[in-house]
């Protein structure tokens, strides 16, 4: 018996896809939520798996086709009795992975690719996601517990951090002149969108400072070994950064708020998003409820955001909403920018490089490690007093640690 393969349901606000990548040929055989084919949105790379086993008779989409939520994609058919494959059919199946009839135990995609991965039986899990939906958090935490020897998310960030492969490049001295065109990817099309309304409906002003860092550095130095040997990720910078802004931000409300025609929306939480560089272009994964995680939970979900960046298995639930956002492009050596806002946000806090500058401390100059942050905002709602008070706000915090435990 035939299925169909048709396009799933698209999260809210996405009408379409592209079809980027076949996994499959017509006529190889394939496993029960094997993908299939990868569509591309506005936003993430969805994976569309198998529904059965059986053999991929036919794509009725190929590569670059726009496609609609219920079009038709493939085609499997079971495979045909007594053929090769009819005995690993029914040979013993591998612990399920995939997704079932109980809502509480669905997969995300990122999670069903993990599981399979590890052969996990997922139906012991518990869901963290809306609805019971098991995440690859979830997953995670999952391997981490029944293989105290790994460090799971090292792992993950090992892979995030590798360097893609080095193209060699060829002369010649008869080589011609050439140009070539190619395509953008819907990412790379929403950005540019993105950024050109939010240059037409925002006033965006930039404010600027500097941070001394000894004194984090110090803290990050002194305790990284104890750190890294708790949480199994290293103390980065970002988190004394969402840290510092998550107590500005309770300072000064209406960093947290976004315009809403002729209303002011004011967010009672803590939604931070991250800009993450990916090869498909820059994303904002969000980490939610900021204020209530710790150093540990926010520098392992900051690695596990970049390593999932990387891999294309974000979903829209970890790039929708955000009340407040960072970017670092310190990472590629910026010293001074002026970050351009994610709407519907307000604000956005950019980092940089870090550099020996001469400070003047005690009537001496000495040379210290600084660096420079600028702040964003929709001058439509923040007035450049309030902007300027949650830079120094900042800066207070990141050079004086302490201020963070105490919430100063």
């Amino acid at each position: 018996m035939s299925q169909e393969i048709r396009v799933p349901a698209l999260p809210e606000s996405i009408a379409d896809a592209t079809v980027v990548a076949l996994h499959k040929q017509p006529g190889e055989p394939v496993k029960r939520d094997e993908p299939i084919l990868d569509l591309e949105t506005d936003k993430v790379v969805l994976e569309v798996p198998a529904p059965q086993a059986g053999v991929l008779t036919r794509y009725a989409s190929q590569v670059g086709n726009v496609v609609k939520p219920g079009d038709l994609l493939a085609v499997v058919d079971d495979v045909v009795a007594g053929s090769p494959d009819a005995a690993d059919q029914q040979a013993p199946a591998a612990p399920p992975v995939a997704e079932t009839s109980d809502p509480h135990n669905a997969l995300s995609p990122a999670a069903r690719k993990l599981a399979r991965e590890h052969d996990i039986d997922t139906t012991s899990i518990h869901g963290s996601g809306k609805d019971g939906r098991i995440t690859k958090q979830d997953i995670l935490q999952h391997l981490s517990a029944d293989r105290p020897g790994q460090d799971v998310e090292t792992t993950v960030a090992a892979r995030a951090s590798e360097p893609p492969p080095e193209v060699p490049v060829q002369h010649s001295a008869t080589s011609a002149r050439t140009t070539r065109r190619e395509p953008m990817t819907r990412l790379r099309q929403r950005i540019a969108e993105r950024l050109v309304q939010v240059q037409h409906d925002s006033a965006i002003l930039t404010t600027f400072n500097e941070i001394n860092m000894q004194a984090v550095m110090a803290t990050r130095s002194r305790h990284r070994d104890e750190f890294e040997k708790r949480y199994g990720t290293r103390l980065g910078f970002m988190s004394f950064f969402i840290k510092a802004s998550v107590q500005a931000l309770k300072r000064y409300p209406i960093i947290n708020a976004s315009v809403d025609g002729s209303d002011i929306i004011y967010h009672d939480y803590y939604d931070i998003g991250i800009a993450v560089s990916s090869p498909r272009g820059l994303v904002v994964p969000v980490v939610r409820d900021a204020d209530k995680a710790g150093f540990g939970e926010l520098e392992t979900r900051i690695i596990e955001y970049a390593g999932r960046a990387r891999d294309g298995t974000l979903e829209i639930d970890d790039l929708t909403g955000g009340t407040f956002s960072i970017t670092n492009g310190g990472v590629f050596g910026s010293v001074m920018s002026t970050p351009l806002l994610n709407p519907p946000q307000s604000a956005i806090l950019g980092m940089h490089k870090i550099q020996q500058r001469p400070v003047v401390e005690n009537g001496e100059i000495v040379a210290r490690p600084v660096m420079y942050i600028a702040l964003s905002y929709d001058h439509r709602i923040i007035d450049g007093r309030e902007a300027v008070q949650f830079l120094v706000s900042i800066k207070e915090a990141v050079e004086d640690p302490s201020r963070l435990l105490i919430e100063l």
